[in-house]
């Protein structure tokens, strides 16, 4: 009987330690790590113009599913606006996207009588890393592959 309650009792505590070991082991491999990176890439458009001068901007803020999505509804996806810089004081949006393919920053501007060209230029980072620039007088186009 004594042999019986001894087994009985190492089944149970087996049991039980089992139980906790796969608990503790759910728990830490459940657990996010403090350094993990967010899902896609850090995306920064940048515009500087070499004088005070307004600008048309056109640029993606979330990445579309496809194409399709895009052309069906692009407002979903994208931002028009208006910004009026002065001469060094960058304009800078981030976003993330997962495919960093799908950034694209263009941006127009109209001759003024009197006034010296913009000399716009533009630029794309992705994660820290400038992936494509231009400069243009009047108007810039900054994108990267799916356009």
């Amino acid at each position: 009987m004594r042999s019986a309650l001894r087994s009985n009792s190492a089944k149970v505590g087996a049991a039980v330690g089992a139980s906790l070991l796969a608990a503790a082991t759910s728990v830490v491999v459940g657990a996010p790590t403090a350094g993990a990176q967010p899902a896609g890439h850090q995306v920064r458009y940048t515009l500087v113009s070499g004088g005070a001068y307004q600008f048309d901007l056109f640029y993606l803020t979330s990445q579309p599913p496809s194409m399709e999505a895009f052309n069906a509804d692009a407002y979903a996806f994208a931002k028009r606006e208006k910004v009026n810089l002065a001469p060094g004081v960058p304009w800078v949006f981030e976003t993330t996207l997962e495919d960093p393919n799908w950034a694209i920053l263009q941006v127009s501007s109209t001759t003024k009588g009197g006034q010296a060209a913009p000399n716009a230029h533009c630029d794309i980072a992705v994660d820290g890393a400038v992936l494509t620039e231009h400069n243009d007088p009047y108007n810039v186009r900054c994108q990267l592959g799916n356009w």
